[in-house]
């Protein structure tokens, strides 16, 4: 663990990918998968969890579970991945999935301009239904159809800048570009995350103590004049 009061740089975290039967685990983080059908949620996950890419895939119904072991730094964090389908008809079915999500990957395909407009549909509801300090980030899918490409970089490092999401990134799963990358990211994110609510806990007990000193006037009496000896006072004077 980090030393205290250190919240560590996202560049400096160091990363192991440990296998999926991997038995212990220090953390566990909720991960949820939405956006558009079609947009390549499925095989990203399949791709940047098992090295697995099935182009014939077809549309997820429901959900699918997958996890991930990823060490950052000295902890072993477990990531609870769930798939969600883009269908509206299962649409009230997914919002049941995003309570107690520590974090959202937003997908979106660089060749589908319906589906980068509708990420303000995805958005609203997620924000509506998850944990406010939950982390969001946005993945424009599918590089790999360059020559398709409706959505252009800029317009979806704009979107991430303008609704202060936390990362963007674009990836394929077919070729396998940065779709590892957006799991080891969200791995080290959430450590970070952790480590700075830990602090927070921390400094949080150190003041409920020093408030309970001196409210006994333990600290009070300690330090009266009185109970001090001269060469107490050059004593502490000199520390």
């Amino acid at each position: 663990m980090e030393s205290e009061n250190q919240i560590p740089k996202l560049e400096d975290l160091k990363y192991e990918i440990l296998p999926e039967e991997y038995p212990n685990y220090d953390l566990t983080f909720k991960i949820i998968v939405i956006g558009d059908s079609f947009v390549g949620k499925s095989c990203l996950t399949n791709k940047g969890t098992k090295n697995m890419f099935d182009e014939s895939y077809n549309a997820t119904v429901g959900f699918e579970f997958v996890t991930s072991n990823i060490k950052v730094n000295d902890q072993v964090c477990k990531m609870q991945i769930w798939d969600t389908c883009g269908q509206e008809v299962y649409r009230s079915l997914i919002t049941n999935f995003y309570r107690n999500s520590s974090l959202a990957i937003l997908v979106y395909s660089i060749d589908n301009l319906e589906s980068f407009e509708n990420l303000d549909i995805w958005l609203k509801e997620l924000k509506m239904f998850s944990n406010p300090d939950a982390k969001v980030f946005l993945i424009g899918n599918k590089t790999d159809l360059e020559h398709k490409r409706k959505v252009t970089f800029e317009q979806g490092e704009a979107y991430k800048i303008d609704n202060n999401l936390d990362f963007f990134m674009e990836t394929s799963a077919k070729t396998g570009f940065n779709a590892q990358k957006v799991f080891i990211e969200s791995a080290k994110i959430l450590y970070i995350d952790y480590v700075k609510y830990k602090d927070r806990v921390d400094k949080s007990r150190s003041s409920s103590v020093h408030s309970s000193i001196i409210k006994k006037g333990s600290l009070n009496q300690s330090i009266k004049p009185s109970n001090i000896t001269p060469h107490e006072k050059e004593s502490k004077c000199s520390c």
